[in-house]
């Protein structure tokens, strides 16, 4: 496996997870994910009701 990461660790690209876009280390949720969310006013309760795993 060739996983490069980011951020303390955090920020994860992998090849084989998610078609290479950063995502969330363990999890299969990409960062631009999260940031369509915040940048479309969303707050962090709100996401994590959605993704309660973060």
């Amino acid at each position: 496996m060739n996983t490069t990461n980011f951020i303390n660790g955090r920020i994860t690209i992998d090849p084989d997870l998610c078609n290479g876009k950063p995502t969330l280390k363990g999890k299969r949720i990409t960062v631009q994910t999260i940031l369509e969310f915040l940048s479309a006013g969303e707050t962090e309760t709100e996401i994590l009701k959605q993704y309660p795993s973060l």
